[in-house]
């Protein structure tokens, strides 16, 4: 049976929901569990205030918001969402952070949107909306195909997310031709770049040609050599592209190795993972090009504005999530007649919100992503 899919924005979703408030009998009540005290409260008042503007936007006095402290504590983040529940809470905006989750499983009969883009090892009663790899590991295989790259290594580093970008390689269409695990000591990272990049075979080409052609009688052997000792290496590397799975200074080490080691991203394709538009990726003229999924930059530039005029302090990333799911979480309650129950994330459905494209299926959400190019210190958006 063909499933119809439909596409709509929240704008039509907020003029749609002054028709249909009148026909529901209760309150819809969204748990938010955020850190609201302790290290990480910024986050979790960011995340409050975002909701509050989607609430604003809906303009409908049957949604409610009911935010609770996590206190960044999984004990903390079970206790406040047992209160939730005694209040009719069933679908919760949060927890933030992977590691809070782990007690939520007992409490089955409710929905949590976290908004961690982890996805291995969840509760059943978890979904993930975070930006997560296999999102992104998509997107980036929808430009090889548009560019033709045939040969891409992945760099990933040995950090905790290592298993999540394993398991998104093996579950997207991504085509690699072979991946590399890093040490992100900077006393390490050189040396293992050395030699993915085969630098030091390379390096002695240019020794050996030179060589070769100093005993060699070709005439024009004096301007070939003058041309080589002008070069670091001379030989193919192997590949065509690089992704990197990393961020923040470690991404710009790999980078700066990478072009240690004679890869030039004039010549090799320097594609990494979401980067939210770091403003300090522009200065750093040495590695463009560089190209990331990511979402809809314009989208995001408009509600850093709204933000900032309401609020007069810039959001954090995560807001900008959460402000989506307030429509999302709306949207699929409507489709489902007003009926809050675990079918609303069962059914394929898409839904276009800030963000960008929500793919929902069997309590599973994808991001269709944007694809974007850093380039003479600019962003340009590729498609």
């Amino acid at each position: 049976m063909k499933i119809f899919v439909k596409f709509i924005f929240i704008s039509v979703i907020f003029f749609y929901s002054t028709c249909t408030s009148l026909l529901a009998q209760n309150k819809i009540k969204l748990g938010l569990l955020v850190p609201m005290s302790g290290e990480f409260s910024e986050i979790g008042q960011s995340i409050i205030k975002s909701t509050l503007l989607a609430i604003n936007k809906i303009d409908n006095p049957l949604i409610e918001i009911i935010p609770k402290d996590t206190e960044s504590n999984p004990d903390s983040t079970l206790r406040k969402a047992k209160e939730l529940r005694e209040l009719g809470v069933e679908i919760v905006i949060g927890p933030v952070f992977n590691k809070n989750l782990s007690k939520l499983e007992e409490l089955d009969d409710m929905i949590f949107l976290s908004l961690t883009n982890k996805i291995i090892d969840n509760p059943k009663n978890i979904i993930s909306t975070g930006i997560n790899a296999g999102s992104q590991l998509n997107t980036i295989s929808k430009f090889q195909k548009d560019k033709e790259i045939k040969k891409t290594i992945f760099l990933i580093p040995n950090k905790s997310y290592k298993n999540e970008i394993e398991k998104a390689i093996k579950r997207s269409k991504l085509k690699t031709f072979k991946v590399h695990y890093y040490d992100s000591d900077p006393t390490k990272l050189t040396k293992q770049i050395e030699k993915i990049t085969k630098y030091s075979q390379r390096k002695q080409n240019i020794k050996d040609e030179i060589s070769r052609l100093e005993n060699s009688d070709d005439p024009n052997k004096e301007k070939k050599i003058k041309i080589l000792e002008k070069r670091d290496t001379l030989g193919k590397i192997g590949f065509d592209s690089v992704i990197i799975a990393d961020f923040d200074e470690s991404l710009k080490s790999i980078t700066t190795s990478l072009i240690y080691t004679d890869v030039k991203p004039v010549d090799t394709y320097f594609i990494t993972l979401n980067q939210w538009f770091d403003e300090s990726l522009l200065k750093e003229t040495s590695y463009q090009p560089i190209y990331y999924p990511s979402v809809n930059k314009k989208n995001y530039d408009e509600f850093v504005e709204l933000y900032f005029k309401e609020f007069n302090h810039y959001p954090n990333q995560l807001s900008f999530l959460s402000y989506d799911l307030v429509g999302l979480v709306y949207y699929l309650i409507l489709e489902n007649n007003w009926n809050i129950d675990e079918k609303i994330f069962l059914k394929k459905n898409k839904f276009k919100g800030k963000v960008g494209i929500f793919e929902i299926k069997d309590k599973k959400i994808n991001h269709v992503l944007n694809f974007y190019k850093i380039e003479n210190s600019n962003i340009k958006k590729i498609f």
